[in-house]
């Protein structure tokens, strides 16, 4: 039954299927006497054994045998689908065909939408136009909607930063939380650890002992100047300087890197290494921390990266510094522009794809992480088929285009979407450039396609 469709027109189509000659087994179709059988039919032979739906004595498939369904043929020759010579049809005929076996060209999808090839026959050569279906011619354009790829927004990993603990301790206090903006070098949390301040007590026993080499030095010398003291008493004076200042640097610098000073106390603040937002926190106050465990995620969003999934087939056509165009789901009437930075060595073998990298500006901060989109990566010297928008039926799980063929007559093909440019769309296969494919109406063919799920290629206009 036709939905939203006008009356007139769907009367006007009134496009039934040849069940018998498409796959679908319609027993009013397929029983009817033949308008000039004067006398009863002959009896249809016992048919053959089937295997795997196939006629073993005659090589074809059993529904679309002729010769163990005689009432069949005048269903065939009627559609000039016939072979007089083995009395089978001629699209199936294993001696003529013997590449088919005995199958359609276009065998029965699985999916229940038309298979590619579908012909739809119009009652009269005048039927199109009072129906309302009108065609455009597809057309060929260099560099066209560019490659398509599927994009998702992820951080640009240079500008992020996993922050952890520097020592173990007690997280004391807590300067940010999750969406926070931070500069550089501003505090997150403050934590209390005692190797930090067993590290502080060294350090100032360190101190000390430095203190006291460089005393007891100066005094070796000067005795060393009066005669008193030996040479050999003024180096092992230097030595212990230069022991206790090795000391003091290396406890120095473990402090340092901790991010505490060389003051009193055992805690230590941990600070941001660049400036952007917190996007995960797990210290809470009162919580004991290792090293191990991060504590913050600290993101720069000024800039963010659109990792593209370029089809294997394509992969020749892309290279670095190709320019990108990409539009965000959630962003409609943006497009964004970028260029390749990297392609990846290898392919996914579950999608045959290589992944490949744009950075991209995001002053605003419209862009977000794991936000989805569609790229077209521009290649001048790529010729790519567009038709209008209207012209791209969904039929189920597919997408159709119909193509005409004579006044009377349509072609449903199958078809990929590549990327869209206005009010065009880009075909990745299906059609050729100068095939008229038809736009308004074309509702009306793709519902006439789906009334019996037709697969074997034909339906007609009464």
């Amino acid at each position: 039954m036709l939905r939203r469709v006008d009356v007139r027109a769907a009367a006007l189509l009134g496009l039934a299927a040849l069940a018998a000659a498409c796959g679908n087994q319609r027993t009013d179709r397929a029983t009817e006497e033949p308008k000039n059988a004067g006398a009863p039919a002959p009896a249809a032979p016992a048919a053959a054994p089937a295997e795997g739906g196939l006629c073993k004595e005659h090589g074809v498939l059993q529904a679309l045998c002729t010769k163990c369904n005689p009432r069949l043929a005048p269903v065939f020759q009627a559609r000039g689908d016939w072979c007089a010579e083995h009395e089978l049809p001629e699209s199936i005929c294993p001696i003529c065909h013997p590449e088919r076996g005995g199958k359609p060209a276009a065998d029965v999808t699985r999916d229940g939408a038309p298979a590619d090839g579908t012909k739809v026959k119009l009652r009269t050569k005048d039927t199109a136009r009072l129906a309302g279906i009108r065609t455009e011619k597809a057309v060929e354009r260099q560099g066209g909607g560019g490659i398509p790829a599927t994009a998702r927004i992820v951080y640009d990993a240079l500008k992020v930063a996993e922050i952890n603990a520097r020592a173990p301790g007690v997280v004391q206090k807590l300067h940010v939380d999750v969406g926070s903006e931070v500069a550089k070098g501003a505090p997150l949390a403050v934590i209390d650890s005692a190797h930090v301040g067993a590290d502080r007590s060294r350090l100032a026993g360190a101190l000390s002992r430095l203190r006291a080499a460089e005393e007891d030095l100066a005094r070796e010398e000067q005795l060393e100047k009066e005669g008193i003291a030996s040479r050999r008493s003024v180096l092992a004076a230097q030595q212990e300087v230069a022991a206790a200042r090795a000391e003091h640097a290396s406890l120095a610098a473990s402090l340092a890197v901790v991010g505490a000073s060389a003051g009193g106390g055992s805690g230590y603040t941990l600070a941001s290494p660049l400036a952007g937002v917190v996007t995960q926190r797990r210290a809470t106050v009162g919580r004991l921390v290792g090293v191990e465990e991060t504590l913050f995620e600290v993101v720069d969003t000024s800039s963010m990266w659109a990792e593209l999934d370029v089809p294997e087939t394509e992969l020749p056509a892309v290279s670095l510094k190709q320019p990108v165009v990409v539009q965000v789901d959630g962003l409609e009437g943006r497009e964004l522009r970028g260029e390749i930075t990297y392609v990846a060595p290898a392919i996914d073998p579950a999608t045959r794809t290589a992944k490949a990298r744009v950075p991209l500006a995001n002053p605003g901060g419209a862009l977000r992480a794991n936000m989805f989109g569609r790229a077209r990566i521009l290649a001048p010297a790529r010729a790519a088929v567009m038709v209008p928008r209207a012209a791209v039926q969904r039929a189920r799980t597919a997408k159709l285009v119909f193509v005409r063929l004579a006044d009377d007559q349509f072609e449903a093909r199958r078809v990929e979407i590549g990327a869209t440019e206005g009010d065009l769309v880009e075909l990745v296969k299906g059609v050729r450039p100068g095939e008229e494919v038809a736009t308004e109406g074309s509702f009306l063919l793709k519902t006439e396609t789906l009334k019996e799920s037709i697969g074997a290629g034909c339906c007609e206009a009464d």
